[in-house]
């Protein structure tokens, strides 16, 4: 009783000790959040040992910094290379896969989450794009397409075999944790697709991206839950003679993880501990965004993807997953720890009944400090995107983006000089501010 008094004491203060600790990637988010991406990536490489276990994340992570720094080569190689990875560690070997069975998810290497996957190709078509390659662009803005529906239908083989394994051991998953109308339709991808063909002479491929545009505003009102941008009906109207201007305005940053910790009934008036990641969104200040043309007119960007809703959204079909299996792989833990506490009962030999009860609560020990979320997430995806567009006289502009506040306060602006915006061609401007 001692021996065990005091293990739960050492328990409770090493999470504490855990709960007190700082944030490990504070002053690489300080930097980010100050614009200054260099520094950023100066920090994130100095401490990479210390706080990347995968290379996938260090790849995320320094892949979207070198690309809000205009290290757009960089970028690519990063965000390639984090894009094979998450293929590779989508069919990774079966071992890691019975691992993640008996004790819990990090056991496994990381395979990124769906949003990670699919913004992948989307920051990887704005540096093809900004490296003059409009063809590698398409490919990217493809690639996702393709991912998405291949999600689609993966999880939906996954949950149904795991729902029947959950089934025969007496156990169901709560409606609220089923997963509600699929994300199979991304606004950004799109409107990126669309800049891309109309540049590329494509007409009516660049037309059925923005009618997709509107589908995937319609598809899933659960994320799109504003109005769409009225500049959408303007970018394939360019008067003869004219030239676009685009804009595309990200703030803010991706969500976090936190653990949830609940308790479901098993067989035998007995409970389990499950531990389950939850998307936490990270507060943005930004709360409008104003293009002006210096010594011409200005507009308000308007929000296209709240990509944090993305998130959270596409996650809500990998958390069923994990509710089903966490709950399988719990309940089996705790059929070992009262089967053992069945027979410590049964057995006459006050020893055996001794060593078997000693078992029972070393089983139920391990159950309980087993089941850990697992929590690894990039950090340096933006929660949302804004865009702008406006028609002009071809010619050399200098351009001011501005982020401000709830109360209108100026929290930031990206000055663009002499941007040369011609005929004929996309003229697109991107801006970040993580505030």
């Amino acid at each position: 009783m001692r021996k065990a008094c005091a293990l739960g004491l050492v328990l409770a203060g090493a999470v504490l000790i855990a709960g007190c600790a700082s944030n490990p990637y504070a002053k690489i988010d300080d930097a980010a959040y100050h614009a200054d991406y260099p520094k950023s990536m100066e920090l994130l490489e100095k401490d990479k040992a210390k706080l990347y276990r995968d290379r996938l994340l260090y790849c995320l992570d320094k892949g979207m910094l070198a690309h809000y720094a205009e290290g757009y080569g960089d970028s690519t190689g990063l965000l390639q290379e984090a894009d094979q990875a998450i293929e590779e560690a989508f069919t990774k070997s079966i071992t890691e896969t019975v691992g993640s069975y008996l004790i819990n998810d990090t056991v496994r290497a990381y395979a990124g989450e769906d949003y990670e996957n699919i913004y992948t190709n989307i920051f990887n078509a704005l540096n093809y794009y900004h490296n003059g390659s409009l063809e590698g662009a398409l490919v990217e803005i493809r690639r996702m397409t393709e991912k998405l529906d291949f999600l689609a239908f993966t999880y939906g083989e996954t949950i149904d075999g795991l729902e029947a394994e959950a089934e025969e051991k007496a156990l169901s998953m709560p409606e609220e944790r089923r997963p509600s109308q699929r994300f199979s339709n991304s606004a950004l991808a799109r409107y990126l697709g669309m800049l891309f063909y109309r540049a590329d002479g494509y007409g009516d491929d660049a037309r059925i991206d923005q009618e997709q545009i509107k589908y995937a505003f319609a598809a899933a009102p659960q994320v799109y839950g504003f109005p769409l941008p009225s500049s959408i009906d303007e970018e394939l109207n360019i008067p003869p003679g004219k030239a676009r201007l685009n804009i595309i305005g990200f703030s803010g940053l991706s969500p976090v993880k936190i653990e949830e910790v609940i308790r479901i009934p098993i067989p035998g008036a007995r409970y389990v501990k499950i531990a389950l990641p939850v998307m936490a969104p990270r507060p943005s200040q930004v709360s409008r965004i104003e293009a002006a043309i210096e010594k011409g007119p200005s507009f308000t960007l308007e929000l296209l993807e709240n990509m944090e809703a993305v998130a959270q959204e596409t996650f809500k079909e990998k958390v069923s997953m994990i509710y089903l299996k966490s709950a399988i792989r719990a309940s089996a833990k705790g059929a070992v720890s009262s089967t053992l506490g069945t027979a410590a009962d049964l057995v006459d030999d006050s020893a055996a009944s001794l060593v078997l009860g000693a078992l029972s609560l070393g089983a139920q020990v391990f159950a309980e400090a087993s089941e850990q979320a697992d929590l690894r997430l990039s950090r340096f995806f933006p929660a949302k995107a804004y865009v702008g567009g406006l028609t002009l006289d071809p010619g050399t502009y200098s351009l001011h983006i501005k982020y401000y506040g709830q109360h209108g306060s100026l929290l930031y602006v990206s000055d663009l000089k002499h941007i040369v915006i011609r005929e004929n061609t996309l003229n697109l401007v991107e801006a970040v501010c993580l505030k």
